[in-house]
């Protein structure tokens, strides 16, 4: 699961993967959920792991499937979030994070199909 987060002036968060799959490509921040965790307790832990941001998540903004190792399929649910304190950090594995305007996603190798699903969730900085 993901979160897609804005600060104050619409810029999106987004992180710089550090590890396989999608390494050196920015998406949104986010993790694998642990079993005995709900959507939004996960949400909460990757997104301080990876951002040193405390979030307060909203709701499912959307989902989307990518393909996994040995042919499996991963289903990722996005929700909206709003920072509740903590600084921005890079951290756990992503490389970089950073508040992204719209030019920047033109700019910056993205994971496939991040740019498409934003558009379709109403959901492009500004």
């Amino acid at each position: 699961m993901g979160a897609i987060i804005f600060d104050d002036v619409g810029r999106l968060l987004l992180i710089q993967r550090g590890h396989p799959p999608g390494e050196g490509l920015w998406s949104l921040p986010g993790g694998r959920i642990n079993p005995d965790e709900s959507d939004h307790d996960a949400l909460k832990r990757e997104i301080s792991e990876e951002t040193g941001l405390l979030i307060t998540p909203g709701p499912l903004a959307g989902i989307v499937e990518r393909p996994a190792p040995g042919g499996a399929v991963f289903e990722i649910r996005d929700y909206l979030a709003t920072v509740a304190g903590g600084g921005l950090t890079p951290g756990d594995d992503a490389k970089d994070a950073r508040w992204c305007t719209a030019a920047d996603l033109t700019r910056l190798p993205l994971t496939d199909g991040l740019l498409a699903a934003l558009r379709s969730w109403n959901a492009l900085p500004r």
